[in-house]
């Protein structure tokens, strides 16, 4: 019999804000980043709202390293062309409140971001994306931009020169990581791919032996909340599909509709403005009824790709 867990989504909101239930998120960090982290705290953003009409938005959160090192972990649901900038964003946040006004630029940590997205965020056939600074020379590309020995020393501890141990200067800049969950479809056969599918699909393997998830059966179950967060759990869940279901719909249509309209004229010109017309033309029903569920002006924009005079 298949166990009902809670999507990660919905937990981050609600469960995993408990400080007893922290080992769950540490379990995911070190089957990702393959290091130790502990949640430092939720951080104060608009995601982190319990409101039920804040359903579609971020949950963020912090944790450190033994090392000092910062982790920011993101979840989104709706659909955002900038979302790449709100990384980058994000990221400059984290280092500029963490290092004291007046303090030596040395204080800046290392920050990771961790993004979780259930929609398809830019175009790649992988899942999991990593993205890091690189310094390679531009004459000599294949050489890449070391440390010195005293910044080893400074920054890294390392006293006893090793060659081979030598950090490289991106080791001091943020690194990138990008999940796309939906585009998981695979056996899972890692620990990361365990967490994967818990985080496309709810459900935890009885094979699964990643960190964080034997955690999870116990203090995830749909069965262990009470009435009100159960009942809170559906509607968010429902609401999700709803979502989903729209934007599939808007892009089947859309790109059909399209189609015919460019077919029709004969030409590239008139397929691209068919294309074009198809897609406003649904985004703006769709609007109409993200509008009725009660949405703001700012997430339907989001949402579709529709200015706000549009909307």
């Amino acid at each position: 019999m298949q166990e009902n867990y809670i999507r990660f989504d919905w937990a981050m909101k609600r469960l995993l804000r408990d400080k007893a239930n922290y080992v769950v998120l540490e379990g995911f960090l070190a089957s990702l980043l393959g290091k130790r982290f502990k949640i430092h705290r939720f951080l104060e953003s608009e995601g982190n709202q319990e409101d039920e009409e804040d359903k579609y938005n971020r949950v963020d959160i912090l944790a450190e390293s033994e090392d000092g090192e910062l982790c920011i972990i993101e979840v989104q649901n709706s659909r955002e062309l900038s979302y790449f900038h709100r990384m980058l964003y994000g990221v400059s946040k984290a280092i500029t409140e963490y290092i004291g006004l007046g303090k030596p630029y040395e204080e800046v940590r290392k920050v990771y971001s961790i993004n979780i997205v259930y929609f398809e965020l830019g175009q790649g056939k992988d899942y999991v994306y990593h993205g890091k600074t690189e310094f390679v020379g531009l004459h000599q590309p294949h050489d890449t931009l070391k440390l010195s020995v005293r910044q080893n020393e400074k920054f890294f501890g390392n006293k006893e020169f090793d060659v081979m141990k030598r950090k490289a200067a991106s080791d001091l800049f943020p690194e990138y990581y990008v999940l796309r969950v939906n585009d998981f479809d695979k056996v899972a056969t890692t620990p990361l791919d365990e967490w994967i599918e818990f985080l496309k699909t709810g459900n935890i393997s009885a094979k699964a032996k990643a960190a964080g998830l034997s955690e999870a059966r116990e203090r995830l179950r749909v069965d262990a909340l009470s009435d009100k967060d159960r009942q809170a759990y559906y509607r968010h869940m429902e609401s999700v599909r709803h979502m989903k279901s729209l934007f599939d719909t808007s892009r089947d249509e859309g790109y059909e509709e399209g189609m015919d309209k460019g077919l029709a004229k004969g030409m590239d010109m008139g397929l691209a403005k068919g294309l074009a017309k198809g897609r406003s033309e649904r985004a703006k029903e769709i609007a109409k009824q993200l509008k009725a569920m009660g949405l703001t002006t700012e997430q339907i924009a989001q949402a579709t790709g529709l200015t706000l005079d549009e909307i």
